[in-house]
């Protein structure tokens, strides 16, 4: 396909006219009209109806324009992307972090990003594992935070902290005066779960099934906040992230309950999609991150 007749088409469907598109890309008329010519030719589909009153998409016409923007729009991006290179005063990253990382670990290193430079925009979506794999390799968002299980060969995982989960449980709750709770007394009390996709989720049902328990969720909750208030009255147990839950262990709102022969230990990990390379404003942030992320 030549780029420069997708160019003069894209040109006189946004100007909707012939003379419009040719005003717009400093050419004459009669070359507008040749090219488009040749290009449907060439294509084998009509892309315009002409009309006495200018010209109008057709069926094909309109599906190509949509290609022909996205193509045109990358172009816009690359050349952003060139400019970013000398200097980072303007720029974009899109983070997506996991509830855990997205809450208690990235805020201070998104503060000291924002100090150093100001003039780059930061979006930060806090999703579960699962949404951030599917956005990375949709092309969403620019680097991803993960807790969990690795299941993309498509992504590069790389270790950028560690973490530990544990059982919480309201300090008037039964178990608080167990301690340590046996796992056969675990698989007693129901348990509060973030949804299927979560990474806390993903790692907690791996431990108890390498225990042999069969631990079912008795409450689904979608957020991390949710599912510590709810463990606050009383009615059932949850296991966290310990990152999560140190203001309320603090402040002996929830107490953290030991049980023998559980150790829950897990990586955190920076995940990108494979083969591509980090734009300035990414590479600055990368930069920030602990030592062998």
């Amino acid at each position: 396909m030549n780029l420069n007749h997708l160019a003069i088409f894209q040109a006189v469907a946004s100007c909707g006219s012939v003379s419009g598109g040719a005003q717009q890309l400093h050419i004459s008329q009669s070359a507008v009209s040749k090219q488009l010519g040749d290009f449907e030719r060439t294509l084998g589909v009509v892309l315009f109806d002409r009309l006495p009153r200018g010209m109008r998409l057709t069926e094909a016409g309109r599906v190509l324009l949509g290609y022909a923007n996205r193509l045109f729009a990358i172009e816009v991006e690359a050349e952003h992307a060139l400019n970013n290179l000398q200097q980072l005063a303007h720029g974009r990253i899109t983070i997506g972090a996991s509830r855990t990382i997205g809450a208690y670990l990235l805020p201070p290193l998104l503060a000291a990003y924002r100090q150093r430079h100001p003039g780059v925009e930061i979006s930060l979506q806090v999703e579960n594992t699962s949404t951030i794999e599917s956005k990375l390799i949709a092309g969403e968002i620019d680097i991803g935070f993960a807790e969990g299980i690795v299941s993309s060969d498509l992504l590069d995982y790389r270790v950028f902290a560690k973490d530990e989960l544990v059982l919480i449980a309201a300090p008037r709750h039964p178990v608080s005066r167990q301690t340590p709770l046996s796992l056969a007394a675990l698989a007693e009390y129901p348990l509060l779960m973030h949804e299927v996709g979560s990474g806390t989720r993903a790692v907690t049902e791996q431990a108890l099934t390498a225990k042999k328990l069969n631990v079912r969720a008795a409450m689904t909750l979608a957020s991390t906040e949710a599912i510590k208030q709810t463990v606050a009255t009383g009615i059932g147990l949850a296991i966290l992230s310990a990152l999560a839950v140190r203001t309320e262990v603090r402040a002996k709102t929830l107490t953290i309950v030991p049980v023998r022969g559980l150790n829950i230990r897990r990586p955190l990990y920076r995940v990108r999609l494979k083969n591509t390379s980090p734009s300035p404003a990414l590479e600055a942030f990368m930069a920030l991150l602990p030592t062998g992320a």
